[in-house]
């Protein structure tokens, strides 16, 4: 079978600056395709509204969705895992008792706790927020994979002291984070493609930027850190990049011999 090449999306193939992704990181796909199955891992869920079309671009032979609660082969889910109900309660009731907003985005909704933290983070970001918030609890009665967190390093570092059951693995921007129980990751996630398309660890290439791309970072049989990562990622991979705006992906291709 052929090699893996993971892709994360948000600032490894995503520019935020724009929006895009970098023509040179599409050219380098499609010129890896023939030898090799390409994956996204990402804290995403690649087949919701918000993610769809980036999916449909790069049009990967697998995907490796919210941090590993989710894993695709084409249209066939492989593995799901869904967030402990009693731990989700915990973690909700604890984020309330802090200025920091918890939850995540089910089909229409969104259920956070401190909404205004969120309705802010939009506004800077977009100049509006058109999201449609719903009491964070319902999320009980919901099939929830993984959770976002909005704020800083130290109040992601606390709430995993409180819950040593969970990953807060903080964002590039060091603004939010991911939530996702530790039995669940990236690199789990990888490992479930590698046994499903039968072939070695050590034959997968994976690329990210920030902390949720740790473990798979470590896991891959190459470690990719894009040259706007941060820097606790950079010195766990095997090469670090240039930066996503300046042919990151292309280029790293290229260093490694991957693509001529």
């Amino acid at each position: 079978m052929k090699p893996i090449v993971s892709f994360d999306v948000d600032m490894t193939l995503l520019d935020h600056k724009d929006w895009t992704i970098p023509d040179s990181a599409m050219e380098a796909i499609e010129r890896l395709r023939d030898r090799y199955t390409i994956v996204i891992a990402t804290g995403r869920d690649m087949d919701s509204i918000f993610s769809t079309a980036i999916r449909d671009q790069v049009r990967p032979d697998a995907i490796i969705h919210l941090n590993g609660t989710k894993v695709t082969v084409g249209e066939t889910i492989i593995y799901e895992h869904t967030f402990d109900k009693v731990l989700l309660k915990e973690v909700l009731k604890y984020a309330e008792t802090t200025p920091y907003s918890v939850g995540t985005t089910v089909g229409d909704f969104d259920y956070y706790t401190h909404p205004e933290n969120i309705k802010a983070r939009d506004i800077e970001l977009w100049g509006e927020c058109g999201r449609r918030f719903a009491e964070p609890y319902k999320l009980l009665d919901l099939e929830v994979r993984t959770m976002a967190y909005m704020g800083d390093e130290k109040g992601a570092k606390a709430m995993e002291e409180q819950f040593p059951e969970i990953h807060v693995h903080m964002f590039a921007d060091k603004k939010g984070a991911d939530v996702v129980e530790r039995k669940a990751s990236k690199a789990v996630g990888l490992v479930r493609l590698c046994e499903y398309f039968k072939i070695p660890l050590s034959e997968t290439i994976a690329f990210g930027d920030s902390m949720n791309d740790y473990d798979i970072i470590k896991a891959a049989g190459k470690g990719i850190a894009m040259g706007n990562a941060m820097e606790e990622l950079k010195r766990a991979a095997d090469y670090v990049t240039d930066p996503i705006d300046k042919d990151g992906i292309k280029n790293a291709c290229l260093h490694l011999g991957l693509i001529r």
